[in-house]
């Protein structure tokens, strides 16, 4: 099943216009990096968000979202979305939560090295 492009068009909208932010394709879905880190993203119909560990339990409280979870390996810290509880505000409300918290990651170099 491929990704879901209207929501990855939504989420590229909202974060491309960051410095420092880069689009990959991985894992049959897109990812969304900032300053090399991966931040949030579009698998299947869901949105994956990466939230970090303060704020996990709080997210997965939130309507529609679940432990991440595609390989059989949860990954803690990261959260999946399911798409018809990503309407405008709550995809502006994922993206910025996601967003504080990869911010205060440190920078990943880029291939060249910078």
């Amino acid at each position: 099943m491929a990704y879901n492009k209207e929501l990855a068009v939504r989420v590229k909208k909202l974060f491309a216009r960051r410095a420092h932010a880069s689009e990959k394709t991985m894992f049959g879905g897109v990812g969304y990096l900032l300053n090399g880190n991966m931040c949030i993203g579009v698998w299947k119909e869901f949105l994956i968000a990466r939230v970090g560990p303060d704020e996990y339990d709080a997210a997965l409280a939130r309507p529609g979202a679940r432990k991440f979870d595609i390989t059989g390996r949860v990954m803690p810290g990261w959260v999946m979305v399911e798409n018809g509880f990503v309407d405008d505000d709550a995809l502006r409300e994922w993206t910025h939560l996601a967003i504080r918290y990869v911010k205060a990651l440190p920078k990943k170099p880029d291939k060249s090295g910078k």
